[in-house]
């Protein structure tokens, strides 16, 4: 990909973080729902005014391979949602700092996922069978989503950074204006509690970083593609924190949804490694050709499914238990 392309892509990814930044900094606010659902399609449309763009430009099969991670990191990025809801009500976040919380979360996201996915296009391009690990880790990483089931607060436990945080700094009990640190009565200098909600956002966001990037590039291997594709799906998160409220408690499945797509990815990305292997102690060094290539078509199919089945059965669970709830009201 053209150097060009890469500075292009990075200043329209910065200016449109500027007018986040802007909109926030002068109005701190909780969005209303119809401002929020615009910016969430502004975002989408974004992304579907991209992916033909790739299409026009490189082909169908990068414009496919755009979407299908796209879909994937966004799916995985809503998981991401659920988690920072724990982290808001576990510090008492005022609803009007919100915006600002997720804000720097997402900042700080695509720094990491940036430093990731440098990371792994430098180890895929001079060791193939990366590829056996990154496969292995999405299994282990679905069965640990399938063990752990719904998301309640126990997905969240304060690490020791957290921890640390708490008993070095001097804490104020207030979030004041919403800044990183307050005066005191007495003229100290003391940190608001965003200061601690913002370590929590951050590490979570690394582990986060840690499942999304092996997903992506089992996807696609184009580093370009795997940056934009997380770009687009961080995008907009914020206003859809908003706009999803308390339908995020109702997404009960979504787990077994992504635990499936990231096994999915898993066992895809394991038998590239096959196809293309280089380790001697597999089949004397040699690929092993019969290991079936699924095609990216075939992966859009099955991770769209997927999620639309474990939606579906949410959504409609949800409303099955407020019918039992109503009717055990009234009786």
């Amino acid at each position: 990909m053209s150097p060009w392309v890469w500075i292009a892509t990075l200043i329209a990814l910065v200016a449109v973080l500027a007018v986040d930044l802007l909109i926030i900094g002068r109005r701190p606010h909780e969005p209303s729902m119809k401002e929020s659902g615009g910016w969430v399609a502004f975002y989408v449309g974004l992304a579907v005014l991209f992916g033909a763009g790739v299409w026009i430009a490189a082909g169908g099969r990068y414009a496919g391979e755009f979407y299908t991670g796209w879909l994937t990191e966004y799916s995985l990025s809503v998981d991401n949602l659920f988690v920072f809801v724990i982290i808001m009500a576990r510090f008492a976040v005022p609803r009007q700092f919100q915006q600002k919380v997720l804000l720097i979360g997402i900042v700080l996201a695509l720094v990491m996922r940036g430093l990731f996915i440098a990371a792994g296009a430098a180890l895929i391009a001079q060791f193939s069978w990366v590829f056996y690990i990154f496969g292995a880790f999405l299994v282990y990483t679905a069965i640990s989503l399938l063990k752990e089931g719904e998301n309640d607060e126990d997905d969240f436990k304060e690490n020791i950074l957290i921890r640390w945080a708490k008993r070095a700094f001097p804490v104020s009990s207030s979030f004041g204006d919403g800044r990183m640190m307050v005066a005191s009565s007495a003229g100290k200098r003391l940190f608001t509690p965003m200061l601690i909600v913002m370590i929590a956002i951050g590490t979570t966001d690394l582990l986060f970083a840690l499942d999304s990037i092996p997903a992506i590039f089992g996807i696609t291997k184009e580093p370009y593609l795997v940056f934009t594709a997380n770009v687009f799906a961080l995008m907009g998160l914020r206003q859809l924190y908003f706009l999803l409220g308390g339908l995020l408690e109702r997404l009960v499945f979504l787990n077994y949804g992504l635990a499936a797509v990231l096994a999915f990815i898993g066992v895809k990305l394991f038998l590239e490694a096959l196809h293309t292997n280089t380790l001697p102690f597999i089949n004397g060094g040699e690929g092993v050709h019969w290991a079936p290539e699924i095609p990216i078509w075939l992966s859009l199919l099955v991770i769209i499914g997927t999620l639309g089945i474990a939606t579906g059965a949410s959504l409609a669970k949800s409303s099955r238990d407020r019918k039992r709830e109503l009717l055990n009201a009234k009786a």
